[in-house]
């Protein structure tokens, strides 16, 4: 069936009837296309910006996402190849409509002079022929075809909702989309009304025949077909689905989406189309191939993602996110039914070493090997995920420890009796650290939990590797590393708000008594006024990497205070500052502390940056370069805590120091004891000898102070002279 014809007006005389035939077919050369073309144009432009915001959005959802950084670059290339078609569909667009509208300049030249003549014959002819009701009513089909989040997930009910209007536009019987993708036919099949079944039968078998025959495929291709019966106007008689007509518009190569199909609807009907009834309608289907073509696209990359976002791409194996989501439920759900579980994180061991030589190929082999392996380890309701890189970790649900263990050892023997091949052909073999945590007896918590299984498997790493690490005594461990995290942010904190400051504790002349320098030393301002030492947060320093903005704050503030004394005509002094190990690595403290007295007018020979021993003779070859550099900018060098290492005298031959402070741990007792009196004596000949100055820590008497002097040590310091001050009085 098909909508009643328009009523054409009655004929008028010879002239009248000539012209109006003029007019008419210039109005529908003119008035038509163009009422036509622009709202089909500014629906397919919005449309199409909707299409483009959809995939602009999805582009930036993508880049959030916790996925690896090689799948998301390859799904946001696609969708952003995808936004460039579109962007040059829109180019294409414009020249089309600038074409358009140099058409309708000239044919409005023809209607005037056809206008002319008319008007010269009859003034009766007062309007124009439109065919507004077919104008509307592809209006109200396309202003249906609005895509969203919603609508694209759930694309085959969408498609359900425009047949509806579609259908009250234009009575069909038969809808339907037919994909290639994947070796597969994929063919929906939309009913407009309860057909028998031998009809619908009758028809998947003719429009599979057609599309297999239409998009080039094998003849024995697998068929996925859906069907779906869309509701109608029951008032309507059920036509036969035999010797229909067709109307179909191909789907468009949507790159990176390997889609390619056809979209169509099938229509029994003895009329034939009138060509405005056809042009409409294949517009019509054009905008539908355009949205279920991107529609289909964008599910199956929404779907791509949301599996991506669980799953690790390179094993298979669930990720991180999904391994903590899973964790959470898991220790929710042993409180509730009180029964434990485990977790077990694996690491290869010396991972590296296997990319190095064999190349990254190979490892991710190695990878996927040992997640198989895992995977047919595992029982059921078991969970194993790749965490990241080499890390793997395992719940074990309702396991204790002994059946933990008895899991971890099957793996790692399991894992050392396999065999990877290289690409030279060579053999390999790995093996496995392993750590094991069991929900409650090890830890409450679930950070609890991972900061336990990483101490397990730091364990197992310590004890030689390819082993398994329990714990024990998590709770002291854990509470030790949380309490290193917290002295990282509360130092991060101080030095963000200005409360790290520089204490100065005086160095005296042994020989004259008097001051002779300031050492600088690190205090950290609490919230409450407390005044704490930054050598409580030594080590926090060192492992958080903190010793450079640490550093960099004492050397500004202490050069500061030191211009202040010039200024104030104070005697001259040296200031001694302490430098933390990284500096030796080449940070550019020395061109920082340069800049700065260059800034201050202060020489650099006054400053005298000293380095503990354990430190300095930590890597020889940066060191040697560091005090090349020290001595070309003019600054002193101090070795501090000398006499600590196991090989002092060796350090002295290869490095040249200015002054050596000797270990204060020798220089308290030498009072009571011999042998700290004898080391004192003799490294302080020795360096007399190689023409060092030596400076004496933890001079806590007078007696210790006496006894320095008559060895002829050059300097001391000590809470006996003095107590750090927060200025240089």
């Amino acid at each position: 069936m098909k909508p009643a014809a328009l009523q054409v007006p009655d004929g008028h005389e010879e002239m009248r009837q000539r012209v109006l035939e003029s007019f008419a077919a210039l109005f529908e050369s003119q008035t038509r296309s163009r009422r036509f073309a622009s709202s089909i144009t500014e629906l397919t432009r919005d449309t199409h910006d909707e299409l483009l915001q959809g995939l602009r959005d999805s582009i930036r959802r993508i880049a959030s996402l916790d996925i690896a950084p090689d799948t998301r670059s390859h799904i946001v290339s696609g969708l952003e190849r995808a936004v460039a078609r579109c962007e040059r569909l829109d180019k294409t667009l414009d020249v089309l409509v600038d074409e358009r509208r140099r058409q309708w300049h000239k044919n409005a030249s023809d209607l005037q002079h056809v206008m002319l003549e008319f008007n010269r014959t009859s003034h009766s002819l007062a309007g124009t022929l439109i065919e507004k009701d077919l104008l509307e009513r592809q209006s109200q089909v396309l202003e249906t075809i609005v895509l969203s989040h919603e609508k694209v997930t759930q694309w085959k009910a969408f498609v359900q909702e425009v047949l509806l209007g579609f259908h009250a536009f234009f009575p069909f019987d038969v809808f339907f989309i037919a994909f290639a993708e994947e070796n597969v036919l994929s063919l929906y099949v939309y009913y407009m009304g309860s057909f028998p079944d031998d009809v619908r039968a009758a028809a998947r078998s003719k429009l599979a025949r057609d599309m297999v025959a239409h998009l080039r495929l094998p003849a024995d291709v697998p068929l996925d077909i859906e069907e779906f019966q869309v509701a109608r106007d029951a008032n309507r008689p059920v036509g036969e689905i035999d010797n229909i007509r067709m109307i179909t518009v191909p789907v468009p190569d949507i790159e990176a989406s390997n889609l390619a199909g056809l979209l169509g609807i099938a229509y029994a009907s003895l009329e034939d189309l009138t060509p405005q009834e056809s042009s409409v309608i294949h517009s019509i289907l054009a905008v539908m191939v355009m949205v279920v073509g991107s529609s289909k696209a964008l599910n199956r990359t929404l779907s791509e993602l949301e599996y991506y976002s669980t799953h690790d791409p390179l094993t298979g194996l669930h990720n991180r996110r999904y391994f903590n989501e899973i964790l959470g439920y898991e220790v929710g759900r042993s409180e509730r039914h009180q029964h434990e579980f485990s977790i077990l994180m694996l690491d290869l061991d010396d991972f590296k070493d296997v990319n190095d030589t064999y190349g990254h190929p190979c490892g991710d082999r190695v990878l996927q090997q040992v997640a198989d392996r895992m995977k047919q380890s595992m029982r059921n309701g078991d969970l194993a995920t790749r965490i990241g890189g080499d890390e793997f970790a395992i719940i074990l649900v309702e396991t204790g420890v002994e059946g933990a263990l008895t899991v971890a050892e099957k793996l790692r023997t399991e894992l050392r009796q396999m065999t990877f091949s290289g690409d030279d052909g060579k053999d390999f073999h790995i093996t496995t650290s392993i750590g094991v945590v069991t929900y409650p007896g090890d830890a409450h918590s679930i950070s609890d939990l991972m900061a336990g299984v990483d101490l397990g498997l730091y364990r197992a790493k310590e004890l030689g590797k390819d082993g398994i690490g329990t714990l024990e005594s998590v709770g002291d461990r854990v509470k030790a590393s949380r309490l290193t995290r917290d002295y990282a942010e509360k130092l991060r904190a101080s030095l963000r708000d200005g409360r790290v400051v520089p204490y100065y504790q005086r160095i005296f002349d042994c020989k004259t008594g008097e001051p002779f320098a300031y050492e600088t030393l690190a205090r950290i301002i609490e919230t409450d006024g407390r005044t704490l030492s930054a050598g409580a947060f030594i080590e926090t320093i060192e492992k958080y990497g903190l010793g450079r903005d640490l550093d960099r704050t004492i050397i500004a503030q202490a050069l500061h205070a030191a211009r202040a004394r010039l200024d104030a005509n104070k005697p001259p002094f040296r200031l001694f500052i302490n430098l933390s190990a990284q500096e030796i690595q080449g940070r550019g403290i020395l061109g920082y502390a340069e800049q700065l007295c260059t800034e201050l007018d202060i020489p650099p020979s006054v400053i005298v940056f000293e380095i503990l021993e354990r430190d300095a003779i930590g890597d020889m070859t940066h060191m040697r370069k560091f005090l090349s550099d020290l001595r070309k900018k003019g600054f002193l060098f101090a070795l501090d805590d000398f006499g600590s290492g196991y090989n002092s005298f060796h350090y002295l031959r290869e490095l040249s120091f200015d002054y050596v402070k000797i270990d204060g741990a020798f220089v308290k007792n030498i009072v009571r004891s011999r042998i700290d009196r004898t080391l004192v004596h003799n490294l302080t000949r020795l360096c007399q000898e190689l023409g060092i100055l030596t400076i004496a820590e933890f001079v806590e008497s007078e007696d210790i102070l006496q006894a320095l002097r008559s060895m002829g040590v050059d300097y001391a310091q000590g809470f006996h002279l003095g107590i750090p001050a927060s200025a240089m009085t």
